[in-house]
């Protein structure tokens, strides 16, 4: 194992802002930084996702659940508004989209890719 801790951490401001694109789809008004690369299942699993003002992600499952976590903004999943500092745990097969009206920035941490319905 390499234990160089150099080797671990990210630099988040130094990155820059990519589109989100999944499986060829182009969700516009979307953002993500790569904070987590498995090599195994060739997916990030730990992700920062900015959401412009208006910008939406379909409904979809989570195989393994997923968590997040509100930076910045305001989203709103399954009816329920999350709030900068607000933490949402999904349990495994959790289904539900998240839309935003003001724009935000959320840290997800996704064990699985979702499937979107």
């Amino acid at each position: 194992m390499n234990t160089n801790i150099q080797d671990y951490i990210v630099k988040t401001p130094n990155m820059d802002w990519q589109p989100l694109v999944e499986k060829g789809t182009h969700y516009k008004g979307m953002y993500v930084k790569s904070l987590r690369y498995d090599k195994t299942s060739q997916r990030s699993t730990s992700i920062i996702l900015k959401f412009e003002p208006n910008a939406s992600y379909p409904y979809h499952n989570h195989p393994s659940g997923e968590e997040l976590y509100v930076l910045e903004g305001s989203a709103i999943i399954e009816g329920a508004t999350l709030h900068a500092g607000d933490y949402l745990y999904t349990p495994p097969n959790f289904k539900h989209s998240v839309k935003t009206e003001t724009g935000c920035v959320i840290l997800f941490i996704v064990p699985e890719e979702v499937e979107i319905l």
